[in-house]
């Protein structure tokens, strides 16, 4: 890219086009969170006006559980991608790059070597025209409009030799889309089948379904919306939390541009540190499994000092 290019915001320099539309990331962001909306309300409905079918009342802790689960193991993906892949923080063998890689792809980040590379774009030019999700350009494009508008030369750039080493990596990020399809829809296919054959409930399947496509969801905006935005402006302390819960403590931005090299974004020490940074906390997990190795945390930790 030019220094020409550079100067110019990426909202303004990248062509809106159907050339370059990325209808991978409208799925993820848009389509795919409708389907999972409209699968619970096809439940819900059904169990309103057709008495051969059955909503029972615990259903709806069930699900309110699957969701909160869903963004957990969503998160543990993406801290292990952000903290130690992104940003070196350390190193993960193979059993954790598996667990990491199989969370990732639930959580429909794409591909691994984009991701990457956009995030140390986002590093390298952060808030200033080069970012590629600057919120002070334009909110809107800093959510999606930069998913969703590709650049050809981002999308043609290597795979950082840090993490082209991983044959996990490499093998999993050459092979994404397939195995996308197959933990969104081939799987959960097989599953509905199992139930069906087997004379289960398939109403409660359906809403278990849907309530990991919801929960994926709101993880997923939680972090282009909630960081990629809201992250970058001044927002209340408690606003902050509240965002940290649903993005495993990514949501503590300003201590993680002031500290990137670290797997832990609050206090090693603390209860109440370890629940809201709780990506770290898996990290330390695989730490002390021996999963795990040369973590760096940051001397200090710092969290977002926003306005009450």
């Amino acid at each position: 890219m030019s220094n020409e290019r550079q100067l110019l915001p990426r909202s303004l320099a990248i062509p809106k086009s159907f050339k370059n539309f990325d209808f991978g990331s409208l799925f993820s962001a848009f389509l795919y969170p409708a389907l999972g909306l409209i699968g619970m309300t096809a439940a819900i409905i059904s169990g309103i006006f057709m008495e051969s079918v059955h909503l029972h009342w615990w259903y709806a802790p069930v699900v309110v559980a699957v969701i909160a689960a869903t963004v957990f193991i969503c998160n543990i993906g993406i801290g292990g991608l952000h903290r130690v892949w992104q940003h070196k923080a350390g190193e993960l063998k193979a059993p954790a790059q598996i667990i990491v890689m199989i969370n990732v792809l639930l959580a429909m980040q794409g591909s691994i070597k984009d991701w990457i590379n956009y995030h140390s774009q986002h590093h390298r030019f952060a808030d200033k025209p080069g970012d590629p999700h600057n919120p002070f350009e334009s909110k809107t494009w800093a959510w999606v409009g930069w998913i969703l508008f590709r650049d050809e030369k981002d999308l043609k750039r290597p795979m950082p030799l840090w993490i082209k080493k991983s044959a996990i990596i490499r093998v999993c990020d050459r092979n994404y889309n397939l195995l996308a399809v197959l933990m969104h829809f081939v799987l959960p296919g097989i599953i509905y089948a199992i139930v069906w054959a087997a004379g289960g409930d398939l109403i409660i399947t359906l809403l278990i379904h849907a309530a990991v496509v919801i929960g994926r969801a709101i993880q997923f905006h939680a972090t282009v919306l909630g960081i990629n935005v809201f992250g970058h402006l001044e927002m209340p302390t408690w606003f902050t939390y509240m965002l940290a819960l649903l993005t495993g403590g990514e949501a503590f931005h300003d201590h993680h541009h002031d500290q990137p090299v670290s797997i832990l974004h609050l206090p090693r020490k603390g209860f109440w540190n370890r629940i809201f940074d709780y990506n770290g906390t898996v990290l330390l997990v695989f730490e002390k499994l021996k999963m795990a190795t040369n973590f760096e945390i940051a001397p200090q930790f710092a969290t977002v000092k926003a306005k009450s």
